[in-house]
């Protein structure tokens, strides 16, 4: 059975945890373990942050508690949140249409970030993959970034456990 969806929501730090909500809605009939559930949450997490922080340098909801926020005005960007369930194999793209990354590679190197001042890790890409089955990531810049990611639902239910 195939099943899709598609959200399109406004570059800002107060939607992400409705990206993360709206996956995990999807594929709950799926009964997927807690492991798994958080792994989805936590790589869409990632992802959209990415997208506002990083795709469309809209900083409002991301700054240090108590100091002002660095950009009053709020990019009106998108993100675009597509979700495909084949089976139990669940496909995510989170899609931007801001300033792209110049080298994806470098992202993508744990510790990285272009954001040292927001004490931001650089761990994003690496969560994405520690917790996804597959990641890939297009960027073009001036025109935006592409992130896939593939995770299989319910894989561990097919092992018998014996005694």
């Amino acid at each position: 059975m195939r099943n899709e969806m598609e959200i399109i929501f406004d570059a800002l730090s107060d939607n992400e945890g409705f990206a993360r909500v709206a996956v995990a809605a999807f594929i709950t009939h799926l009964n997927p373990t807690m492991e798994e559930m958080a792994d989805i949450k936590t790589a869409v997490s990632e992802a959209v942050t990415n997208s506002i922080i990083h795709g469309y340098e809209n900083l409002r909801g991301y700054g240090r508690p108590g100091e002002p926020e660095e950009s009053e005005k709020a990019n009106p960007g998108k993100v675009r949140l597509c979700c495909v369930l084949e089976n139990n194999i669940l496909h995510i793209e989170v899609i931007d249409s801001g300033k792209g990354i110049e080298d994806v590679e470098r992202a993508m190197e744990p510790l990285y970030t272009t954001k040292p001042q927001l004490e931001r890790s650089g761990m994003g890409f690496a969560f994405m993959e520690a917790f996804m089955d597959d990641l890939e990531v297009e960027s073009t810049p001036g025109q935006g970034t592409k992130v896939r990611m593939i995770k299989k639902i319910g894989v561990g239910g097919w092992i018998e456990h014996q005694c």
